[in-house]
């Protein structure tokens, strides 16, 4: 009796759990992470690579801007196609066709011999970002329990800035080469992780909710059983899930719902107010991820640390490399705190952080805008620098990682991938937005007044997440959709104790005298 009861108060992803984590559920979530490394490379080694391509193809800031950001515009066209892909073919083939799709796009970009070819290699690129972008935390989230959930959600994340700081690296290293073969090289070598891993992710399971939306219990079982650290457990989450998925217990044959029919009009022409707060909450992260900034200071990081007074060009690759390598620790201990502190202290925390350095930032480069030319007030080119390894900081201790974990969990099983997918458009909409348009908007309102803009901007998105993203943090996937049945002020109510539980001072005895 006593151990039964106990088995009940595990809660969340079910009874069980003997706790500790599943080191093969991280394996599998880190492989299908790995993907992420390529999108993030490719990202880290482009800031660097458009020095070269400039000089090399004599672009102009426009075809640059142009370069910098049509790539996102086409993830937007893989993103938007991955979701039914993936409820089609499934998460494990949808990773490798990511792979397959990138390896194409970087052999383009490594032998291209003019500007218009390295543009198709790049939209081609872009095609398998957004595939990537889409399926890497949608599996991890499926694979993952309760318990861990944030922290392998994250694993994109990390990946995307393990990948920056790799392309930093080869910037700086690659620069040695002749200027025909430097840019190249930098963008080709893409291919030869694409390949291995296009391969290499058949060896990992399939995501056990799709097998259940196939009908394919037993094999999902099996996965469980291997994802999970006892066979109750198991037993337990394949239960949830088939009552999350509508199957009926009983049923021997369920009908397969792999195809992901009607999954756009239930979430957009027919929701119920619970999808409907989802759908907010999951894509409104996802819009204002990139309006806090962090594309134009990943991309055009060369040219702030140029106008903050650093001149040399391997002093520029090198000072980005310690952004790199800043971005991957701090999304490091994210993953180590997100699962322990929950997603809504880390992300208003790391918006506190992003308002505050931007407006660090923003008044460095001011200042050093309007001093003469190499004469900034060596306080002010302290300030941006330091305001700029700040803000990358703040940015992947909360808002870079929770995005993704959080806009990944919050969606019902029926809607998950194409919903993740949509939220992966609406993401390479704002990425682009901000790449293609960073130049001109500093040109107009000044290099300072941008980075003054988005310090306003993560205003907003506090205020945003404060009121419409519920916290997320230890429940099971099935129990999710229930959080979003009640609006912020329910909810607020219901957290707020009631007048009978609160207990009233003693009232002093009137008689009673000292």
């Amino acid at each position: 009796m006593g151990e039964e009861e106990e088995q009940r108060n595990n809660g969340g992803d079910g009874g069980g759990r003997k706790g500790g984590t599943n080191k093969y559920a991280v394996a599998c979530s880190i492989i299908g992470s790995i993907i992420s490394i390529l999108m993030g490379y490719d990202s880290g080694v482009m800031s660097g690579a458009m020095l070269f391509i400039k000089e090399d193809l004599k672009t102009n800031d426009t075809q640059l801007q142009v370069l910098a950001g049509i790539l996102n515009v086409c993830a937007l066209v893989g993103s938007l196609t991955a979701g039914r892909v993936s409820d089609w073919v499934g998460r494990r083939l949808t990773i490798s066709l990511a792979a397959c799709i990138f390896l194409a796009g970087s052999v383009l970009m490594g032998l291209a011999p003019n500007y218009a070819t390295l543009l198709v290699g790049r939209c081609v690129a872009g095609v398998g970002v957004g595939y990537a972008l889409m399926i890497a935390p949608v599996y991890a989230v499926e694979i993952a329990s309760a318990e861990i959930r944030g922290s392998l959600t994250s694993l994109p994340e990390i990946c995307i800035s393990f990948g920056i700081l790799i392309g930093y690296v080869a910037n700086y290293f690659l620069a040695k080469l002749p200027l025909v073969y430097g840019w190249r090289t930098m963008l080709g070598l893409g291919a030869l992780p694409s390949a291995a891993l296009a391969v290499g992710v058949l060896a990992m399971p399939e995501s056990p909710r799709w097998l259940v939306m196939q009908g394919r219990a037993e094999e999902a079982l099996v996965v469980l059983r291997k994802v999970c650290n006892t066979a109750e457990e198991a037993d337990v989450r394949l239960a949830d899930i088939k009552s999350a998925a509508g199957f009926i217990e009983g049923d021997a044959a369920p009908v397969p719902r792999g195809g992901g029919e009607g999954v756009m009009k239930e979430m957009f022409l027919h929701p119920t107010p619970a999808v409907r707060r989802i759908l907010v909450a999951a894509l409104g992260v996802h819009f204002f991820q990139h309006l806090t900034g962090i594309e134009a200071v990943v991309l055009y990081s060369p040219r702030i640390f140029k106008a903050a007074g650093i001149a040399t060009r391997n002093q520029i690759l090198a000072a980005t490399i310690g952004v790199g390598v800043t971005k991957t620790v701090f999304i490091m201990v994210a993953i180590l705190l997100v699962d322990r502190v929950g997603r809504r202290p880390l992300y208003l925390s790391s918006l506190a952080g992003i308002i505050a350095s931007m407006a660090c930032l923003g008044l460095g480069l001011t200042v050093i805008e309007r001093s003469a030319p190499r004469h900034g007030a060596p306080w002010a080119v302290a300030l941006a620098i330091a305001a700029v390894f700040t803000f990358v900081a703040a940015f992947s201790i909360g808002v870079g990682p929770i995005t993704w974990a959080y806009s990944s969990e919050v969606y019902p099983l029926r809607l998950r991938a194409q919903g993740a997918s949509v939220g992966v458009a609406i993401n390479r909409i704002m990425n682009a937005g901000v790449s293609m348009t960073f130049v001109t908007l500093y040109k107009a309102i000044t290099i300072g007044g941008a980075f003054f803009l988005f310090a306003g901007l993560a205003v907003v998105a506090a205020a945003f997440f404060y009121f419409f993203c519920p916290e997320t943090q230890g429940r099971a996937l099935e129990e999710i959709e229930e959080v979003f049945s009640r609006g912020w002020r329910a909810r607020q109510r219901q957290q707020a104790p009631s007048p009978s539980s609160v207990e009233l001072p003693p009232v002093p005895d009137s008689k009673a005298r000292p």
